[in-house]
């Protein structure tokens, strides 16, 4: 899908075909965050329609314009992969006519958006008691490493390290293996997805009563919190789970098997039905009358030797073999895909999840699209992730009133 950034909201759009409304097209974001975990919250909210204005350092800006190779332009692909839709500024908060800028940005915005450490914002004037004072409709969302609460409040957090304490690395990697972190910063994108949650109830929430909230999002509650049905099974048995490589701790077999090819699938037998299917597609039939495996409590209890023995059966016929047999029974499978297959993948380009567009100094490049599929707010590609203070003279001219002279004074002053 090719797609054209665009400036304006309710853009014609070639991929959804005319004029569309959008969800949050009349919400204003003020955003203060960098890194990931919010500027994905922020991307979220601007593909669904919100005006995003993103404070950025004068001079260097986000961090991860820096965090390259590879590179599009001048421009890191990390940054681009997370920063469209979004206006940029630069502004000093460090500087009182800095924080004013920010204080009257405030005013006019629904929500506020930050990830500085808990106080830091207060002490420029800029917290959510002194927000709260001059709009206190705002919705304010932080990010931290360990929340606005708590022994480790004023600690900074990092997403390999909040994976380390979590727990999720000791229960990621092979048994007789080192932990392994996941191989994406998978805790501050489901942060910024809990913030992004977050926001929209709290913006449900005012609409109804007219007041806004303070949001508190911490990436150490983050991770915990998705350990999920792992975090079941310890707390009913009282015994932390190990690390069991691809393997499923409560489904057998539901993991990665070697084909006669040398390639690794993926099989997740996930009920006595699919189990019954597998073992006659298989040939196993005598495995449905060994009571060791009759059910799937009892192909946990015994999964080492089941395991072993099945993966003896997958040496037997080629990956390409196995897909297809396994697709035909309808049974759940699939290759192990590199990312080069994952883009490649028809469902994936059926649904959009590939997306060419337009920068004005890169030229063409591809990004990923959005999962979220609204039938009538479809999200928008409308702006290019910016350059560093693209915006700032547009916002404090059109939005907050300022001058060219006041500009220019500010400027001269390094405010901006």
């Amino acid at each position: 899908m090719m797609v054209m950034f665009f400036s304006t909201p309710c853009t014609l759009l070639p991929a959804f075909g005319g004029f569309m409304p959008q969800a949050l097209e009349d919400i204003k974001v003020l955003d203060l965050s960098r890194i990931l975990a919010m500027p994905y919250c922020s991307m979220m909210l601007g593909d669904l329609g919100a005006e995003i204005i993103r404070v950025e350092r004068p001079g260097t800006g986000d961090e991860t314009r820096q965090w390259g190779p590879p590179w599009k332009g001048d421009q890191s692909a990390y940054y681009l992969s997370i920063n469209r839709n979004k206006k940029s500024i630069t502004v000093d908060l460090k500087k009182k006519q800095g924080q004013e800028i920010v204080r009257r940005l405030a005013q006019r915005s629904d929500i506020l958006l930050e990830n500085f450490l808990p106080g830091t914002l207060a002490e420029m004037g800029l917290g959510y008691e002194q927000i709260k004072a001059v709009n206190p409709k705002i919705i304010y969302a932080s990010v931290t490493g360990y929340g606005q609460t708590g022994p480790y409040k004023n600690q900074p957090g990092w997403d390999f390290i909040i994976q380390a304490q979590g727990g999720v690395m000791s229960i990621t990697g092979e048994p007789d293996g080192s932990p392994m972190k996941v191989g994406v910063a998978i805790v501050d994108i489901t942060a910024g997805f809990f913030a992004c949650a977050s926001v929209l109830a709290a913006l449900h929430y005012r609409e109804k009563t007219g007041v806004g909230q303070h949001i508190d999002i911490a990436l150490l509650d983050t991770q915990v919190a998705w350990l999920a049905n792992q975090a079941g099974n310890y707390l009913v048995s009282g015994k932390p789970p190990g690390r069991l490589g691809n393997a499923h701790p409560n489904i057998v077999p539901y993991e990665t098997f070697r084909a006669k090819d040398g390639v690794y699938i993926a099989l997740g037998v996930g009920s006595n039905n699919q189990w019954q299917k597998f073992c006659a597609l298989a040939h196993l039939e005598h495995l449905l009358n060994d009571p060791r495996y009759a059910t799937n409590p009892k192909r946990v209890e015994n999964r080492k030797d089941l395991v072993a023995y099945l993966q003896q059966v997958f040496l037997q016929k080629t990956s390409e073999e196995w897909l297809k047999i396994l697709t035909e029974a309808e049974i759940p499978n699939a290759p192990i895909n590199t990312l080069d297959r994952v883009f490649a993948d028809p469902q994936v380009r059926a649904r959009d999840m590939l997306v060419e567009v337009e920068h004005p100094v890169g030229g063409k490049y591809q990004v990923v699209g959005s999962p979220m599929k609204l039938s009538e707010t479809p999200v928008q590609y409308r702006i290019p992730p910016p350059f560093l203070g693209e915006h700032t003279e547009e916002v404090l001219r059109e939005i907050l009133g300022f001058s060219p002279a006041e500009i220019a004074r500010l400027r001269e002053e390094k405010a901006i």
